[in-house]
């Protein structure tokens, strides 16, 4: 008894120590933003609280950027990204799981190819198709390569699949066609799924840089965190301001993780933490 109490005391030592280490990245991100450049820089000691907290590290970040327009664009591609790529990832997810046509298994195994293939292979084709539509600049841009998951029509056909047939047997017989049994009935039933993904969607959004960096040259289309390495200098970086647009920018993600850490976390371990 006394070693299994010993084992566990253990576990919890080694678990807040990496909850420590885990959290000094942010800490030392939110100190840095009320230091001055010198104490952000010396090594010699090493400053870990500011001697005098300057808030006109925000102030300069607020007044030089419009973090409003910044916010807007951001989630709006989120919000966009999510309903676009849940909807239509659960439309070809069931069409892939629960009707049979032609060419289904090859149609997927293309799908599931997708997924091995790094995301930085289809920025060019990508950016080919929104320049060749003229629609660099836009919201649509920021959107276009969430608009539908390879990895959520796995997910959910999954789900699909789990379900029993009888469910569609029994709504047929009652007269339901086909849209009334995906809409009603199915997914109502894949709802733990669809969340799952959601919030992975908005993940991977928020913290999209690249293509957002790339599609998009005009300022007042750009997002949090690809107008984050505008800001930095191409010889020298200003940290205590770099790292007051970085609290700025990070602080929405948090309250939303606060808000539906319980789905988060109910979404890694429905999805084995893969995206």
């Amino acid at each position: 008894m006394k070693t299994r109490a010993t084992s566990k005391l253990g576990v919890h030592i080694i678990l807040i120590f990496v909850a420590i280490v885990m959290l000094v990245p942010f800490i030392w991100m939110f100190l840095t933003s009320f230091k001055t450049q010198t104490e952000a820089t010396a090594m010699n000691p090493i400053v870990i609280f500011p001697s005098v907290w300057q808030t006109e590290n925000y102030t300069e970040m607020i007044s030089s950027n419009n973090f409003g327009r910044l916010y807007f664009n951001t989630f709006a591609m989120m919000i966009i990204r999510i309903v676009t790529s849940v909807l239509f990832s659960a439309m070809a997810a069931y069409a892939f799981s629960r009707i049979e046509f032609k060419g289904r298994d090859f149609l997927f195994s293309l799908v599931l190819v997708q997924m091995m293939v790094p995301s930085q292979v289809f920025i060019i084709p990508q950016y080919q198709i929104i320049d060749a539509i003229n629609m660099r600049n836009s919201i649509f841009a920021l959107v276009f390569p969430g608009i539908v998951s390879a990895f959520g029509t796995f997910l959910l056909r999954q789900f699909f699949m789990g379900l029993p047939k009888s469910l569609e047997e029994s709504a047929l017989i009652d007269g339901a066609n086909i849209g009334q049994i995906f809409f009603d009935i199915m997914l109502p039933l894949a709802r733990s799924g669809m969340v799952a993904l959601a919030i992975f969607t908005a993940l991977f959004a928020f913290k999209d840089m690249m293509w957002p960096l790339i599609i998009n040259s005009n300022p007042n289309m750009a997002t949090l965190s690809s107008s984050l390495s505008k800001i930095q200098g191409a010889y020298t970086v200003n940290y205590p301001q770099l790292m007051a647009a970085s609290c700025l920018a990070v602080w929405p993600m948090v309250i939303i993780y606060v808000i539906f850490q319980r789905q988060f976390i109910e979404g890694i371990a429905t999805t084995g933490g893969k995206l």
